[in-house]
C-alpha cells in the first residue's frame, strides 16, 4: 500500500501579461518642423507585491530627432520618463501574495513609438509596451510513496585465472 508525503517547493503561483500605451510629452529647445525619428531606449523596471497588487515601476529615455528652422536643421531631444502600471493578478489555488513571494518582471515587447504628433512647438508620443509579471511562491505537491524496497543487482568478481583462460583462449589469426 503506497502512502502519501508532502513537498513545500518554489513554483509559479501566478502569471499574467499587461499591454498599455502611455503618453508623453516633449519640448524641444526649438520649435520642430518636423519629426524625422523617435526611439526608446534604456528601459529599465522592477516589480513589487502591495496589498496583494503587482507594481511594476520602470522608466526609459526617449530620443526624438526633428527638423527645425524650416526642415534646414536637425537635433535630437532626448527625455526620461518614468511609468507606475499596477497589475491584479490572480493567483492559482487560493495562493496569497505576500513578502515572501519572489516577482519576477519581462518586457515581452520592447516599449515603441506608436504615434508621434507635433502641436504648438511640443512632441506629443504615445509609446506601447507590453510586460509580463510571474510570481513565484511556496506551494505544496503531494507524492506517493512505495513502501517495497529497492532490489540491488548482485555483482560478482570474476576470479583473474578465469579471465586469463579466455584471453589465451583467442585465436590471434582472426583477422587475416
Amino acid at each position: 500500500m503506497a502512502s502519501f508525503k508532502e513537498i513545500v517547493t518554489k513554483a509559479v503561483i501566478g502569471k499574467a501579461k499587461k499591454t498599455s500605451v502611455s503618453k508623453f510629452s516633449v519640448t524641444p529647445s526649438e520649435v520642430p518642423d518636423t519629426v524625422l525619428g523617435c526611439w526608446v531606449i534604456n528601459h529599465t523596471f522592477e516589480g513589487r507585491g502591495v496589498n496583494g497588487v503587482v507594481h511594476v515601476t520602470g522608466g526609459f529615455d526617449v530620443n526624438v530627432w526633428y527638423s527645425y528652422n524650416n526642415d534646414t536643421k536637425t537635433a535630437v531631444a532626448t527625455e526620461h520618463f518614468t511609468y507606475e502600471d499596477k497589475m491584479n493578478i490572480r493567483l492559482k489555488d487560493g495562493a496569497v501574495l505576500n513578502d515572501a513571494s519572489e516577482i519576477i518582471v519581462r518586457s515581452l515587447t520592447q516599449p515603441t513609438v506608436t504615434d508621434v504628433s507635433v502641436e504648438n512647438g511640443v512632441v506629443h508620443l504615445s509609446i506601447e509596451k507590453e510586460l509580463g509579471v510571474e510570481i513565484v511562491g511556496n506551494t505544496m505537491i503531494k507524492v506517493s510513496v512505495e513502501e517495497e524496497e529497492d532490489d540491488y543487482e548482485v555483482l560478482e568478481d570474476v576470479p583473474e585465472e578465469e579471465v586469463d583462460e579466455v584471453i589465451n583462449e583467442i585465436d590471434e589469426d582472426y583477422l587475416k
